[in-house]
């Protein structure tokens, strides 16, 4: 009888990546309108969030709404500023529980009621470590660069840098997501649909990726925790062999 060989599992993800995907479709199913199942997605990130830590995860950065997300309609757009307006007010219970709450993204096309409470929710946690939470939010991975590359440029322009300074570590340092935040380990999407939609993509460029066809408004635990294990079965080379 053959000897049976331990599988060797990676370290549970440091850095989780999460697309809510799927409120919309969720609604539409139950023949409500769109808005209700953006509520029902913002119960599930509470759960979500909450259970993350207890799986070993420190960085969580959630895709909330993209740049191209103002497409939508109106009424939809308004229902989810209200949302995200009630959640920073929620926030307050994470904060309790001494998580980091950070935001990424152009904060310049939210009201300036919005920016307050977000720069508010940053600077009451900044010194906790148990959790980031981090919310990409009017956000975009190439807007994201983009942002970068003239902030570089603007400094090559004044004469504080020259060309040949410019690295990889000195771009990163320049996203959003600046110098502290790890590269995404696992990136999840669930709903069924299997593209990266402009999300952390030069942060995930060696991420793992796991989707399901779960609505979002229905993920659960149990499918955080499936990720998390179907991670920690794979064989991250970077590039070698």
């Amino acid at each position: 009888m053959a000897d049976k060989k331990s599988v060797e599992l990676l370290p549970p993800p440091v850095h989780v990546g999460i697309i809510m995907d799927g409120n919309g479709r969720w609604a539409k199913k139950r023949g409500l309108p769109r808005k209700f199942g953006h509520r029902e997605g913002a119960k599930t990130f509470k759960t979500i969030t909450r259970h993350a830590e207890t799986l070993g995860i420190k960085y969580l950065t959630y895709y909330a709404f993209s740049t191209e997300n103002w497409r939508r309609p109106q009424d939809e757009v308004d229902a989810l500023m209200d949302l995200f307006d009630k959640y920073l007010d929620e926030f307050d219970s994470f904060i309790k529980d001494e998580v980091r709450i950070r935001f990424i993204g152009d904060r310049s096309g939210f009201s300036q009621h919005l920016r307050d409470k977000m720069k508010q929710k940053e600077d009451i946690s900044a010194h906790f470590t148990k959790l980031n939470l981090i919310i990409a939010a009017n956000y975009g991975g190439r807007d994201e660069i983009t942002h970068a590359a003239r902030s570089l440029a603007e400094d090559v322009k004044a004469g504080k840098l020259e060309p040949s300074d410019i690295s990889e570590e000195l771009l990163q340092s320049r996203l959003y997501t600046g110098p502290d935040i790890p590269s995404v380990d696992l990136i999840i999407r669930p709903s069924g649909e299997l593209r990266l939609s402009n999300f952390l993509i030069w942060q995930s460029a060696y991420a793992e990726y796991y989707f399901n066809n779960i609505l979002w408004p229905d993920f659960s635990k149990k499918d955080l925790e499936d990720a998390v294990a179907a991670y920690r079965t794979r064989n991250r080379r970077f590039g070698g062999v």
